[in-house]
Formats: C-alpha cells, sequence, structure tokens
C-alpha cells in the first residue's frame, strides 16, 4: 500500500509492504534545481506490536471522535535492551486511515509465534518483594496494547505454581508467563517440562514442553533471565514476549536411585551447594548480605570433596579423547555400547563441580558461569575445580566478573557432556556444624554425620541429595522467550572477596 500521511510536521510518501513499513518526506521541487537529500525511516513489521487509530475526543468522551490517523507501537534496540517507541501517522481521511488500519492487523496477525493468551504467574515473595508492581506497571500494560489476554496466580508458597500447572487446561494458552526470580523460573520450568510428560504418559523419557515460558525478572541475579535477555529489565523480556520471540533452550534432568529428583539448567555440587546451604540458613537477612556472608564463611572453612565424577563427552567434543574413541571405532557397534565405552572417570578432591546446560550470564558473570557452552548446542558444561589453595580458588571465583581467565588454572578442567555421574566417595552427606568442628587442613574431604544429606545447588534452589546423582542432558527441552546473548549487562562488582 501507498498513502500519503504527516510524520511530525511534514508530509510523507508512507509505503508498506509485507515485511517493512517505510516513509520518504515530500518535498516541493526547488525553482533553482537545488538537489535536496531525502531522509527516509523504516520500520520492520516483526519489531511493530500494535497498531491502533488515532481519535480526537473531549475529556468526557468515551468513544468515537475524529479520526486523526494511526499509531504504530514498536520496539527498537539499545544494545541488549529491547525498548517501546510510537510512530504517529497522521492523515483526517476516516476511510484512509481505516484501509491501512485493517492492513496492518492482517499482516501483524500473521505472526503465529505471538501469544493472545497466556498464564502468568507472579511470585510476590521474590527479593525485594516487588514482583507485583513490576506487573503491574511495566508488563500490565505492555500486554494490554499487544491485545494479549492474561489469567493471573499469585503464588502464596513453595510448590503452587507447580500444583497449578498439574491441574490447569494448557489447551487453552499460547503461552506462560512466569514474574519472579531463579527459583521460580526452575519452578515452572520443571513443572511444563513434567506436565508435557505426564500428558504423553512417558515416565521414562521427557518430552517436550508444549508451550513455551516467558520470564520477567524479579529477582536477586536472574539468571536464566539473563541468558536469554541479556539485561536484567522487565520491558525487555515483555517486548520479548509481545513479539514472539522465540529459543529453544536445552535441560537437565537430575535423577538419584533411580528417581527423578526434577528438571533444571544448572547444579552445582561442593563450594556452591555448601555456600548456598549457609545462606538459606541466613533468610532473616537481606538477600545480597546472606550471598556475601555465605560465601565468606565457606571460603574460609574450604574443604574438598573427595568423590567419583564420571562423565560422557558430548559427541561434538573436540577433546583429544573423543578423537581418540573415533578412531577405529566399528561402525556396526550398537550405540548403547559404544556409548559406555565413553566414560571417563576421575576419582579425586574437588572443590568445586559444576554442571551447566546454559551460559548462566548475570551482571555478577557478564559472560556467565558457563561461557563454553549455548542455550541450545544439546549439552553441557562440565567444571571440575580440584583442590587447590584458598587463595588460589579465589583468584578463579574473582575472575567470573572479568572478561575472562576463569579456567586458566592448572586445577581446572572443563568438559562438555552429554551426562554426568558424582557418586561421593562417602555417601553419609554433610552438615555444616559437622564441618565448622574439623581441623584447618585444606587437604581434609568432608566426612559427617550419617543423618544429614550433600547440599546441591540445583538452579538456585537448595537440595539436599545423600545418594549418588547422575545428570543427563535433553536437548531443546523447552522453549523460552528470548534470544541467544553472548554476554550479559554488567552493572554489579562483588565486593565480598
Amino acid at each position: 500500500m501507498r498513502g500519503i500521511f504527516k510524520v511530525g510536521k511534514k508530509s510523507h510518501d508512507v509505503l508498506l509492504t509485507r515485511i517493512k513499513l517505510t516513509w520518504t518526506p515530500i518535498i516541493p521541487e526547488s525553482p533553482t534545481g537545488d538537489g535536496t537529500v531525502l531522509e527516509a525511516g523504516a520500520v520492520l513489521l516483526q519489531d511493530v506490536f500494535a497498531v491502533k487509530v488515532k481519535r480526537r475526543r473531549a475529556a468526557t468522551q468515551q468513544s468515537g471522535g475524529a479520526v486523526l490517523g494511526l499509531a504504530l507501537f514498536h520496539c527498537r534496540r539499545r544494545g541488549r535492551r529491547l525498548e517501546e517507541d510510537t510512530l504517529h501517522l497522521h492523515n483526517a481521511s476516516a476511510e484512509h486511515t481505516h484501509s491501512w488500519y485493517n492492513t496492518l492487523k492482517e499482516l501483524l496477525s500473521g505472526f503465529s509465534s505471538r501469544p493472545r493468551y497466556v498464564k502468568v504467574f507472579i511470585n510476590p515473595s521474590s527479593h525485594k518483594k516487588e514482583a507485583v508492581h513490576i506487573y503491574r506497571d511495566h508488563v500490565a500494560p505492555l500486554f494490554k496494547m499487544a491485545d494479549i489476554r492474561t489469567d493471573i496466580t499469585v503464588t502464596d508458597r513453595k510448590g503452587h505454581a507447580l500444583s497449578v500447572m498439574k491441574e490447569c487446561k494448557l489447551d487453552e494458552y499460547d503461552g506462560v508467563v512466569c514474574v519472579g526470580g531463579d527459583g521460580s523460573v526452575a519452578e515452572l520450568c520443571h513443572a511444563l517440562v513434567l506436565r508435557a510428560q505426564l500428558d504423553a504418559n512417558s515416565p521414562e523419557k521427557p518430552v517436550r514442553a508444549v508451550l513455551p515460558l516467558g520470564i520477567i525478572p524479579a529477582g536477586s541475579t536472574d539468571v536464566v533471565s539473563c541468558s536469554v535477555h541479556g539485561v536484567r529489565d522487565p520491558v525487555t523480556a515483555a517486548l520479548h514476549i509481545v513479539l514472539g520471540h522465540l529459543q529453544q533452550v536445552d535441560m537437565c534432568s537430575f535423577s538419584s536411585n533411580g528417581q527423578l529428583v526434577r528438571f533444571g539448567f544448572s547444579a552445582m555440587f561442593g563450594f556452591g551447594g555448601r555456600s548456598l546451604a549457609r545462606a538459606e540458613k541466613k533468610r532473616w537477612m537481606p538477600s545480597s548480605r546472606r550471598r556475601e556472608y555465605a560465601l565468606v564463611k565457606t571460603l574460609a572453612r574450604l574443604r574438598p570433596e573427595d568423590c567419583q565424577l564420571s562423565f560422557l563427552p558430548a559427541k561434538s567434543s573436540n577433546s583429544s579423547f573423543s578423537a581418540h574413541r573415533d578412531q577405529g571405532k566399528d561402525p556396526t557397534k550398537k550405540p548403547d555400547s559404544e556409548m559406555e565405552e565413553s566414560w571417563i572417570t576421575n576419582q579425586g578432591l574437588y572443590l568445586s563441580i559444576s554442571i551447566m546446560s546454559i551460559p548462566c550470564l548475570s551482571p555478577h558473570a557478564p559472560q556467565g558461569l558457563a561461557p563454553n557452552t549455548s542455550l541450545d548446542n544439546g549439552s553441557a558444561s562440565l567444571i571440575a575445580v580440584g583442590n587447590a589453595s584458598r587463595s588460589e580458588f579465589i583468584k578463579h571465583l574473582k575472575r567470573y566478573s572479568s572478561s575472562s581467565g576463569q579456567f586458566s588454572f592448572p586445577f581446572v578442567e572443563t568438559h562438555s557432556v552429554s551426562e554426568v555421574k558424582i557418586r561421593p566417595r562417602s555417601l553419609i552427606g554433610w552438615s555444616e556444624e559437622d564441618s565448622e568442628e574439623e581441623g584447618d587442613s585444606k587437604t581434609t574431604p568432608i566426612i559427617q554425620s550419617e543423618r544429614a544429606a550433600f547440599p546441591w545447588n540445583i538452579d538456585g534452589e537448595l537440595v539436599e541429595i545423600a545418594n549418588d546423582v547422575i545428570i543427563r542432558v535433553h536437548p531443546r527441552l523447552i522453549t523460552l522467550y528470548g534470544e541467544e546473548v553472548d554476554e550479559a549487562e554488567s552493572s554489579i562488582t562483588c565486593n565480598c572477596i
């Protein structure tokens, strides 16, 4: 379509195609023949999320009014952030305006990935208890503008979202939205995959989640949100949902004793699990102080875990082991027997073991806790930190907040894996009280009381497991609203170390 509208105070020649809308100033021919540079503007339709008819109305008038033209609401990029912007096209002809309006609405309805009805979960207790205000002030207006209907549940306890997801009729919705921190996100991701597994009657094999999940960050670190948005900004997150930007993401299953513990993106054993366990005992502290206290306390009593670490290298791994394995491979051999031969097992003392299927970006670690993996490469990053002095371990931790080099230590090894098994040599467990009574030897592994279990940090949630744990990577198990980013916006420095 082609037409004339005023943009600002000047008339423009406006051209609409299925891909974009462009406008060019109409400049009368100069009598002297001087050439004038025309400054054209353009907006892609994939960035437009709403179009409205503008009218002149009196203060008491609820409807009707003289037509003034069109308003196109679209997003523009500023770095990793998405910002709302409006293009005003003025034309007093009602027939002309409505013709353009109807055409634009038809074109926008062709973006099938954009949701029309979403289930929203809000955790009012997350971080500074701002989730309700964040949704009301920043997200709800954008959803209303884009004509997205919502069904809202404000959670009142841990596990509330999981119980609702098990019962609700998912075929009514186009997507699910979570307003909260990493704990809320982890619960809903687990719920979506578990629900898909139950609906498919597949108790053994994970099934891809049916609905995409949108994450509005309202927590203290927002690792998953940063990994698909690059920033902790509710407007950016809401615009990704409104525009239907979909990103498939790998997930892991965590099992022990043959039973599924949960689905998630990351797990930390050793230092990460013990520091979280200490932080959970100080819930009365503000979240930032609680984290710093637990970090410093755990560093002061730094101890290695004596365990057996086994892993299956990812098929795409470029390690020397993979190259050696591929040489002389029998093409008639069954895949199961081939994978069984591929396992690598190490026994030793480890200060920390992390398994992450996403980069885990955050303001504290702009390039991620696991920069060697991506959202959908079908593998996870295994980061095993062997026994080292406290000062060397602190150097390793501090480099996460810089550009790189966190793995450039002889006691740190990384692998791209598809499966990991961790078996503590003593399947007895861990308890903070016992560890604080131990000697000061940095090589003394932790051996504790029989009633306790080993603390694991799974997606920021404390999970205590007394037995060995098996972590399997499941490619593209869930779809999130967002896109692949290589680095998060950083505005925070860690002062505690």
